[in-house]
């Protein structure tokens, strides 16, 4: 499990790809107690360490996180958000957060305000019934607040500390972000949905 804290930036240093499995090695800022098995979440995504040294981890990615995560978009030099594994005791200070992605959304706007940014994300419309205006939700690893939504569209508004400590502060119009809602939201609008759905008459009781 992951807070959605992110914890610092980590940087790509390279991608040995074959058919089934492309292994990243990225370069974490801090690897102190990590060990081989460990889970890292990059980008939000739960990945497990295969190898490392002092400085850097491997991680096997296999071609359906590839495809539904932006993972298979980054190159060598890339940065990305980092978490390690929250371990008992930790703080909780974002939201829970599992590492599965729900699915990619795309930043279509980007707006300086102040010495924070707002950005608005266009995310699949399947999604946007666990989107809700105040709500919050994990994007590229980070727990965020949603501010307004409209249609298939939503807005975050960033402050400086979160700039300067994940890469939104380096993402622009066009980019594809990772999106995790987290599993009690996903409950709820379920369970909202079945009784809605009993009490027209249309399912079992």
């Amino acid at each position: 499990m992951f807070t959605g804290i992110v914890q610092g930036i980590g940087t790509v240093r390279s991608i040995e790809k074959d058919d089934a499995v492309w292994t990243y090695t990225v370069q974490l800022p801090n690897t102190t107690g990590l060990r081989r098995g460990a889970s890292v979440a990059i980008n939000g995504v739960c990945l497990t360490a295969t190898d490392m040294d002092d400085e850097c981890v491997a991680f096997d990615v296999i071609q359906e996180t590839l495809h539904r995560t932006n993972l298979g978009g980054l190159g060598e030099g890339d940065s990305v958000n980092v978490e390690r594994s929250l371990k008992m005791g930790d703080e909780l200070g974002g939201h829970l957060l599992s590492g599965h992605i729900m699915g990619m959304g795309s930043i279509v706007e980007r707006t300086e305000v102040g010495e924070g940014v707002d950005i608005t994300v266009e995310a699949p419309r399947t999604m946007m019934k666990f989107i809700h205006e105040k709500g919050y939700i994990g994007l590229n690893g980070a727990s965020l607040t949603i501010g307004q939504t409209s249609g298939n569209r939503f807005n975050i508004h960033l402050i400086p500390e979160t700039l300067r400590l994940t890469t939104f502060g380096t993402l622009r119009q066009g980019h594809a972000i990772n999106i995790e809602i987290d599993a009690m939201t996903q409950t709820i609008v379920a369970t909202v949905e079945r009784m809605m759905k009993q009490e027209n008459g249309g399912g079992e009781a």
